[in-house]
């Protein structure tokens, strides 16, 4: 809103309304915004979650140190998600489609954690909300991004194509530029459902070649797969980032790790020179996400203030589920989502580990009467607190980890 109040002062050359026409400035402003609130209006939001005796419910799970945990204040996630909203709302252009779907995707989870954790806390009932609801509403969310990206004309993707003999008669010549190695080419929009391969040269993926048995039918099917497979992205990531919750401070500070390379992914894809120079995906008007990954970055880092070990604070399913959805729909949208299992690296090997323990429980079981596992506990994170590792330790290092997934995410912009 402060933006777009400059976007109009500045007709009447009011001195610094200018500043808030740069992504840079409006990032910064973003990234202090959503600090001051996590950790000034945050605190203030813990005392009432203290005084209305909104306390973790801890399961006896024989871990070390779980006792100290009883009573601690949850759904904490209010406080992150307010401090990724009222800065995006003051400083981002509500106009932009990016930040239109970043702000649904937080609302949405965030409603669907809240109302698992009301329930679990004032409804006294330890499951929460059914995990058939919470599945809805993941791929209900899954189709609002899916079918607005596919189907909205504000979502363009501008691909640079190489003149060359073959393709010389496609284009016209006034269309043509002179690169500084002397080679022609053409800029076309278009809105043709691609994405990142990391690591491959010509790095596009069109999600029609999926469809490619269809013939002449595949452009009108693809929608079909675009849609399911960011269906599947949200509601796996959300997932995953709900089951890395398990730990103080392991899944903010995973998610304030991630937060930054997509911070970086978004700008490099919005800014015309650096995506022509990278030789990447050019996505006119995704460099306004920058902003959002401002908001989002400062969040988590002033919720860890509190939530870092010993915790004074849970995030619950209201910030654990938002984290996981906004991170999937923000890879999604700049066109990454092939990245995640490198750049969620953490939340990918948490889901595995309980998938694995859960269907070797069972086959065991089945087959000798008695089930067997292959983890201590699960999520994995649980089994190396088992193995006696100090709860400080296991989180540090897997945000070492998450650093190390990060930047390897980054690099594949060159290694090819």
């Amino acid at each position: 809103m402060i933006y777009h109040l400059f976007v109009y002062l500045e007709q009447f050359d009011i001195p610094g309304a200018g500043m808030f026409q740069f992504l840079s400035s409006r990032a910064a402003f973003a990234v202090i915004t959503s600090l001051v609130i996590s950790l000034i209006v945050g605190k203030r939001i813990i005392r009432v979650l203290h005084r209305k005796q909104i306390g973790e419910s801890v399961r006896d799970l024989g871990l070390t140190g779980q006792d100290l945990k009883q009573g601690t204040p949850t759904m904490g996630g209010i406080i992150i998600l307010a401090s990724i909203i009222i800065p995006v709302l003051l400083f981002a252009d509500l106009t932009n489609i990016y930040i239109i779907l970043m702000l649904v995707a937080t609302f949405w989870l965030g409603l669907i954690g809240f109302i698992d954790d009301y329930i679990k806390v004032f409804k006294k009932d330890k499951k929460g909300l059914a995990g058939k609801f919470k599945v809805i509403g993941q791929v209900g969310l899954g189709l609002i991004v899916g079918l607005t990206l596919y189907l909205s004309d504000d979502v363009m993707i501008r691909e640079r194509i190489t003149i060359t003999q073959e393709n010389f008669d496609e284009f016209s010549t006034q269309e043509m530029q002179v690169d500084q190695a002397g080679n022609l080419y053409v800029v076309q929009e278009h809105k043709r459902p691609l994405t990142t391969i990391p690591f491959i040269k010509n790095n596009e993926f069109d999600y029609s070649w999926l469809v490619w048995f269809s013939g002449k039918y595949a452009d009108s099917l693809v929608w079909i797969i675009f849609v399911l497979a960011v269906i599947f992205i949200v509601t796996a990531v959300s997932n995953g980032a709900n089951l890395t919750d398990g730990l103080d401070g392991l899944a903010t500070g995973s998610a304030a790790i991630i937060g930054v390379t997509l911070g970086v992914l978004a700008w490099l894809s919005g800014n015309a020179i650096y995506s022509n120079y990278l030789n990447i995906m050019h996505i006119p008007y995704a460099g306004e996400l920058v902003i959002f990954a401002g908001a989002f970055i400062g969040a988590t880092i002033g919720f860890l203030w509190y939530n870092s070990y010993p915790a004074q604070v849970f995030m619950g399913d209201t910030g654990s589920l938002a984290l996981g959805g906004i991170i999937a729909v923000f890879a999604v949208v700049i066109r990454k989502e092939l990245l995640i299992p490198i750049l969620c690296g953490i939340y990918l090997v948490e889901s595995i580990s309980v998938i694995l323990q859960v269907s070797w429980f069972k086959r065991t079981k089945r087959l000798y009467g008695e089930g067997r596992r292959i983890f201590l506990m699960s999520p994995i994170h649980h089994h190396y607190q088992k193995k006696g590792y100090p709860e400080p330790k296991i989180v540090t290092r897997f945000w070492i980890v998450g650093i190390m997934l990060a930047v390897i995410a980054v690099v594949t912009l060159k290694i090819r």
